[in-house]
């Protein structure tokens, strides 16, 4: 019956177009009447211990740092980076929006800034070399969910605050799944690229190929500064964010010298009202986390599934099955909230590494945001680059396919993740 309650009255208030924070505060209120336990006092204190937390810094500072790199300059010198690297192989600006995709969510961590960046940059520029506009918004569509699964991901942030996992091993962990998603949308993008006849430019000379990464070199050291930072303990992920928003201020005024300090005042508010959605966002998911752990929601959960628990492949793969279903419903970030103190004790119950698990839960989340008919970044890429959502969701569709493929080959050979990740951490 709790379990009930829970779900119905999450699902009502959203279903009466209530929006998700306060569905999860109301879901909160709701489950404390059934309870027999209501007490304002409670509800405040879970509300403001949620968002109280140290960890959480990061969010702010990564998007602040994503907001001062797309303004900077920064972002525009990787994608001509990318297109003098790999612009004249046949269908290279696909392989260019896949390259910049990868740089880009070394930088910022967030799906939505590099969708929107990647669009404004490339769609014109595929839809002018003759590429189809759907089948371009598709992969701009797909390669910017790279962003939550590389580091610095701000999914993988909120997930180890959530879940209590060193974040330090998540961003690790995320390395290789990352680059491998990026490898399934180039190989999807080869095969979807022979139907079209469109000659590629000129390959770009060794001087201009050279002269293009001098200009983006500032831009590409910022990853390294913070993976060897994280590497070697110089910082800890919150103080990441720090370095990565000065980093970003610094080269964006004075190196590039592209950034005003007129424009400093937007970039603030834009990144503080991003910031305020997502913490308001946790707080008010930290009361239903309080509560799922009182009602003893989590071993309901494992009783349900206790016949995976002796195989934790099948365990993964009806998690992960379950995950594509509410992604197609739900955006990423309550999705990680709801979802993570329901499924962690069933994790450790079966006995499944909590870091393999939170990089495969935020792959699949990732993934989600480009699963119709809520995709957030689906959105982001059909209105920066006008064009409909339908033919956003049908140029998608492959490249979608090519990295669930991929997640579900992680599922079945979990050293995929694991194994690399002990090399880097």
């Amino acid at each position: 019956m709790t379990l009930t309650i829970f779900l119905g009255s999450l699902l009502l208030a959203m279903a009466i177009g209530i929006p998700i924070s306060f569905s999860l505060l109301a879901c909160g209120v709701a489950l404390m009447w059934h309870m027999d336990m209501f007490d304002a006092q409670i509800l405040a204190q879970n509300v403001i211990g949620g968002a109280d937390n140290y960890p959480l810094l990061a969010v702010p500072f990564f998007l602040l740092a994503g907001e001062i790199m797309n303004v900077g300059g920064l972002s525009k010198r990787i994608v001509e980076f990318a297109l003098a690297l790999v612009g004249h192989i046949r269908g290279g600006l696909g392989y260019v929006t896949i390259v910049a995709s990868v740089m880009l969510s070394a930088l910022s961590g967030s799906a939505v800034a590099d969708a929107a960046a990647l669009t404004t940059l490339l769609l014109p520029m595929m839809v002018a070399a003759g590429h189809a506009p759907q089948r371009a918004a598709g992969l701009i569509a797909s390669a910017g969910v790279i962003a939550p699964i590389l580091p610095p991901s701000i999914g993988l942030v909120i997930f180890g605050v959530t879940a209590n996992v060193s974040i330090s091993k998540l961003f690790m962990a995320g390395i290789t799944p990352g680059l491998l998603i990026g490898v399934s949308l180039w190989i999807t993008w080869a095969i979807v690229a022979r139907k079209e006849n469109i000659v590629p430019p000129a390959r770009k000379p060794a001087a201009e190929v050279f002269a293009s990464f001098r200009r983006c070199a500032w831009a590409l050291l910022l990853p390294i500064i913070i993976l060897v930072g994280l590497r070697f303990g110089v910082f800890t992920p919150t103080e990441a964010g720090v370095v990565a928003a000065v980093y970003a201020l610094f080269v964006s005024s004075v190196i590039y010298r592209e950034l005003k300090f007129s424009q400093l005042y937007g970039i603030f508010v834009t990144a503080a009202r991003t910031t305020a959605v997502v913490m308001f966002l946790v707080a008010a998911a930290m009361v239903s986390a309080w509560l799922i752990t009182v009602a003893d929601l989590p071993g309901k959960v494992v009783v349900m599934l206790q016949p995976f628990l002796d195989s934790p492949i099948l365990l993964m793969a009806a998690i992960m099955v379950l995950v594509m279903i509410v992604g197609t419903a739900m955006d990423m970030t309550p999705t990680i909230l709801i979802l993570t103190p329901v499924l962690m004790p069933l994790v450790r119950a079966a006995g499944i590494d909590p870091v393999y698990f939170g990089v495969m839960f935020i792959m699949n989340n990732a993934i989600g945001l480009i699963t119709p008919p809520v995709g957030v970044v689906l959105n982001v890429v059909a209105g920066v680059g006008r064009i409909s959502m339908d033919s956003v969701t049908r140029g998608v569709l492959p490249f979608m396919l090519a990295q669930f493929i991929i997640m579900f080959l992680m599922v079945l050979f979990p050293w995929l993740v694991t194994g690399p990740a002990k090399f880097f951490h």
